[in-house]
């Protein structure tokens, strides 16, 4: 197992690792709408936090040798699932094309009252 880190992806607020590649695979814990240089919350609104968060995850694949284009799988966590479309639009503008197998549940609770967190696994290389 290796451990990834990158400081251009927020660093991880409890006993865990951003990711952890295996083999060819790496999987990615899950990442909350945080401005890496300065853990601030990212926007108030579904969409810019969705935002910021596949920007950290983009940023901990690459550490890893990854890209959004190698992801096998996500998870998406929802505070509410009302917004799940504006969710889904920007999640679509990251991965166009490709189409990663993918759950999506809504949550009573993410850290720092956040409204959206997404976890995934991809391919190396």
């Amino acid at each position: 197992m290796k451990i990834i880190q990158t400081t251009q992806a927020p660093e991880a607020i409890g006993p865990y690792s951003q990711a952890v590649a295996v083999g060819d695979l790496v999987f990615c814990s899950g990442q909350i709408p945080l401005v890496p240089e300065t853990m601030d919350l990212a926007g108030e609104t579904v969409a810019e936090q969705t935002t910021q968060v596949l920007k950290n995850l983009s940023e901990v694949l690459k550490e890893a040798g990854s890209g959004l284009d190698k992801v096998i799988k996500t998870t998406v966590f929802l505070k509410d699932m009302g917004e799940f479309a504006e969710m889904n639009g920007v999640y679509a503008s990251f991965f166009g094309d490709h189409k990663p197998a993918r759950a999506t549940v809504e949550v009573a609770r993410l850290p720092k009252d956040v409204k959206v967190e997404i976890e995934c696994v991809a391919k190396i290389g």
